[in-house]
């Protein structure tokens, strides 16, 4: 049984079994309500799910890319419930799950050549003028999307044009869906793979940072 947790656009947690059947999916799509709505959301789908916490024997964790402030609260949140657990974090690019949702809805609708044919890119924004694109193509032998690049930041109104020197269809996602980071999460656990980073791909540094030096202190 596995946990999804995602904060990298809204606040996205699921339960998944290992063979793919979700069993509770919730989302908020507040950009900026994650710690809000994270222990809540939490509570709620191991209720619809059904189990209870020491079921869960994995957390699959969103990291990103996605600000910094959002982000590190649905990591933190995998890592402390896998903590309490016991149970291991599996790390997961969140543009894999969108990439993953939407290659197989091409698989039951009939638009999966196309997809094996001609990559696209997941682009999700990152406010301020820019956006984050990861480029895929089909999927492979394990189930997962085919990464052809890693996440990227580019200038929102350079996106089109940098997609068009990759050969890449842009795919735009307002949301990262939770019961597809877990089943990315139970294929690569399955295959003995690790698809995803153990630090978080944040899109920039914090806008807070530490003083470089001591402060003067005057009498």
């Amino acid at each position: 049984m596995i946990l999804g947790i995602d904060t990298s656009l809204g606040t996205a947690v699921a339960v998944v079994e290992h063979d793919g059947v979700v069993r509770a999916q919730l989302e908020s799509a507040d950009p900026r309500g994650h710690a809000e709505v994270i222990g809540t959301l939490l509570q709620r789908v191991l209720a619809e799910a059904q189990v209870a916490a020491s079921d869960i024997t994995h957390v699959a964790a969103g990291m990103g890319p996605g600000p910094f402030t959002g982000l590190r609260v649905g990591i933190a949140a995998a890592r402390t419930f896998a903590l309490g657990r016991d149970v291991p974090v599996i790390p997961v690019p969140s543009h894999d799950a969108v990439a993953l949702e939407l290659l197989l809805h091409d698989a039951l609708t009939g638009g999966y050549e196309e997809s094996i044919d001609q990559p696209f890119a997941v682009a999700t924004d990152a406010r301020r003028r820019e956006y984050a694109y990861t480029v895929y193509r089909g999927l492979d032998d394990d189930g997962l999307p085919v990464r052809l690049s890693e996440a990227a930041l580019v200038p929102r109104d350079e996106l089109d044009g940098v997609l068009e020197g990759r050969g890449a269809l842009r795919r735009d996602a307002e949301r990262i869906p939770a019961a597809m980071l877990a089943l990315a999460g139970a294929r690569a656990l399955a295959a003995g793979r690790t698809i995803g980073p153990t630090d978080a791909l944040y899109l920039r540094s914090p806008d807070v940072t530490a003083p470089t030096g001591p402060k003067r202190v005057t009498a």
